[in-house]
């Protein structure tokens, strides 16, 4: 009976949350990248705005990268409920020499996100993001509120952040600032899974144990895909992994697993030794990297 309060008071705060930003913001914008935590945000801001249909847009930043699996669950999911899908992709700024490609053996897109990001909040001029980070995912993650707000450079600065005391958000922001949202800020990896399989919410296949060309390289289970950097001596072999968290598979490592159910997902969660962005390559460049790049305006 506690994990279900527990989960009607996470449901609760979050779908408050919503609201407090429709309320206070003009123009906000859901992140929305095919993954666990942000399927979950779009079924709480259905909950938040029923019987109306979500007062938002959802911005998907493509590093052209991404898991197929993924691309296809989004397009289906936002076909389904009725909602608008902005996509803009890190290639164009490739193309157009905003952004530079890394080479070499730990090469990945996923940095190149933030121009992006930036760009888009600067077209569309978005007030609120309201994006999936979690508090247990990481210590960067850790120090930040749910109301986040960053300047009109996009950056945070992790020394300046506004008290939210008795639940109290302030939304109040100068020109050019904008702030990042974060409803599910006070779950966990296990509330989010356990949610889904109350919810029932249906999530990409490569969450569940599949069999997938994978190569090994520092202890992790590397995509054996064409965007992925592979040395002649990294043999690709076949195993049966799925994927604990969902980003651009440059920098996502799988998890060998035959959880296959959500059931068996949420069992295995509970019996890890390892913490979710433990399967998150990009997060070891160095100690500092999560917060690095929130201070240069990652999501």
């Amino acid at each position: 009976m506690g994990a279900v309060l527990n989960q009607n008071t996470l449901e609760s705060e979050a779908v408050y949350i919503f609201r407090e930003v429709v309320a206070q913001f003009e123009n906000p914008v859901l992140l929305f990248s095919g993954g666990k935590d942000s399927i979950t945000l779009v079924r709480l801001a259905q909950k938040a705005f029923f019987p109306a249909k979500i007062p938002f847009p959802l911005l998907h930043i493509d590093t052209g990268h991404n898991f197929p699996e993924t691309i296809e669950f989004r397009d289906k999911l936002v076909k389904e409920l009725g909602l608008q899908l902005i996509v803009r992709h890190v290639q164009d700024d490739i193309d157009n020499g905003k952004a530079i490609e890394e080479s070499g053996k730990y090469s990945s897109r996923n940095s190149l996100q933030t121009n992006t990001l930036l760009d888009a909040i600067e077209e569309f001029k978005f007030d609120a993001c309201i994006g999936g980070a979690r508090r247990d995912e990481e210590k960067a993650r850790a120090k930040e509120r749910i109301f986040s707000v960053r300047n009109d450079f996009g950056e945070w600065d992790e020394k300046n952040q506004r008290p939210e005391v008795f639940d109290m958000l302030n939304g109040r922001i100068e020109i050019g600032q904008n702030v990042r949202v974060f409803p599910i800020s006070n779950w966990t990896e296990l509330d989010v899974w356990s949610y889904i399989a109350s919810e029932k919410i249906e999530i990409p296949s490569i969450y569940y144990s599949h069999e997938r060309e994978i190569f090994e390289r520092d202890g992790l289970l590397w995509s054996a895909s064409e965007f992925v950097y592979r040395e002649e001596n990294e043999i690709p072999v076949k195993r049966r992994v799925r994927f604990r968290t969902v980003g651009d598979m440059t920098c996502t490592a799988a998890v060998e697993s035959d959880a296959d159910s959500i059931d068996k997902i949420v069992q295995e969660i509970r019996e890890s030794a390892i913490s979710e962005r433990g399967a998150r390559i990009d997060d070891k460049r160095s100690e500092a990297a999560m917060e690095t790049r929130k201070q240069q305006g990652y999501f």
